[in-house]
């Protein structure tokens, strides 16, 4: 498998934990789906943190809390035709590669990655998650290995 360099804007396939799965204990992500990666760091050790908003083709319950992706942009990551939505109250951070990663494409053992967001896109985003983030209305779901 290749790992690409995980970097703000990418679309990554992952098993993600919802914010309140990890509040009644659960440890693992249920459904493996298309998370964009947010921001990365390195800590102490040398490890990059990589931090995670999931896709979902859940309407949102606040438009404001999330960013639709648009069907061009679906279609050149290959994702499918429903309506899908980055969601900005929760994210996931884990070290990177870690073992939530999954194959992007069933059958191709190529990459976890699905492609990067468009730049005018992804600035949508964190805008959006900024405001979020000062009106404390995002939650962080902090994986184990």
């Amino acid at each position: 498998m290749t790992l690409p360099e995980p970097i703000p804007g990418l679309v990554i396939r992952y098993a993600y934990l919802w914010g309140d799965a990890h509040r009644r204990g659960q440890e693992e992500g249920l459904k493996d789906r298309p998370c964009a990666v947010i921001l990365v760091t390195t800590n102490q050790e040398g490890e990059r943190i990589v931090t995670v908003l999931p896709v979902t083709h859940s309407p949102p319950a606040d438009p404001s809390l999330a960013v639709e992706l648009p069907p061009a942009t679906k279609r050149r990551l290959a994702l499918d035709n429903e309506r899908s939505w980055v969601i900005l109250t929760e994210a996931n951070r884990f070290t990177w590669p870690g073992p939530d990663l999954r194959f992007a494409r069933p059958g191709d053992l190529g990459s976890v990655a699905y492609g990067e967001l468009p730049g005018v896109l992804f600035k949508e985003i964190k805008t959006k998650l900024l405001r979020a983030l000062e009106a404390r209305r995002v939650g962080l779901v902090p994986r184990t290995e």
